[in-house]
């Protein structure tokens, strides 16, 4: 029987405790309020047609097919060229739409209605497997759904503004996609954190993202992760 070695906690796990430490002592907190938990249908609608489009944007666009369509069986029923008309605030209108008709009539056809009501009842590594096989939903939405909805599953979001934090931090390999680096990480997240932690770790990376370490260059003096941070110390 081979010999099983104990190596350990992994050392990258209270990096992230103290880089979540860190970006609370530099943002504040930033606490997802149990109103702004939408429905998981909502939340997959919003990650499905908003690719590289403000938040704002996406909110105000998913509100707006259910206030115009009703129902999500409506939107469904709608063709493309229809639901483009609606969709002119996101930054690819016409791709959002097609993605979208497909994706809410696949659920149709496995389901019977835009329902997600079933995954409450699965685990959420195959929750998110379920979802990734519907058109247009990857690693960013699948997992969006679970965490950032009324589902409030542990489960991370990596958005762009996270992947490249994790990468110039050396947490996660240098050219890691969004799907690597969340199963770099997941194994990773410290234990007692909950789902809400979690949400709220993303939305300070985000916010991270959006300040120090923007996509063309690290503004890394006065950044709150750089005691931790590869990119940061050589920048020193």
């Amino acid at each position: 029987m081979p010999v099983q070695l104990d190596l350990g906690a992994d050392p990258r796990t209270d990096v992230l405790r103290r880089l979540q430490s860190a970006l609370i002592a530099g943002f504040g907190r930033i606490i997802r309020p149990p109103e702004k938990r939408r429905d998981p249908v909502w939340v997959l609608v919003h990650g499905v047609i908003g690719s590289q489009t403000k938040t704002a944007a996406s909110d105000a666009s998913t509100d707006g097919l259910l206030a115009k369509f009703g129902t999500w069986e409506a939107v469904a029923e709608a063709s493309p060229t229809d639901l483009q008309a609606h969709l002119s605030r996101q930054t690819f209108p016409k791709v959002a739409s097609e993605r979208l008709h497909q994706c809410l009539n696949a659920i149709i056809e496995e389901r019977g209605a835009v329902d997600l009501r079933h995954l409450s009842n699965l685990q959420a590594e195959e929750a998110m497997a379920w979802l990734e096989r519907l058109p247009g939903v990857a690693r960013k939405n699948s997992a969006g759904v679970m965490n950032a909805s009324t589902f409030e599953r542990r489960a991370m979001v990596i958005d762009g503004h996270h992947r490249r934090i994790m990468q110039r931090m050396g947490i996660v390999p240098a050219k890691a996609d969004t799907a690597r680096t969340y199963d770099t990480l997941m194994p990773i997240v410290p234990e007692e954190w909950s789902a809400a932690d979690m949400d709220e770790h993303h939305l300070l990376l985000k916010k991270l993202g959006q300040t120090h370490c923007r996509p063309r260059k690290a503004l890394c003096e006065g950044c709150p992760a750089r005691q931790d941070c590869e990119t940061g110390r050589i920048a020193a």
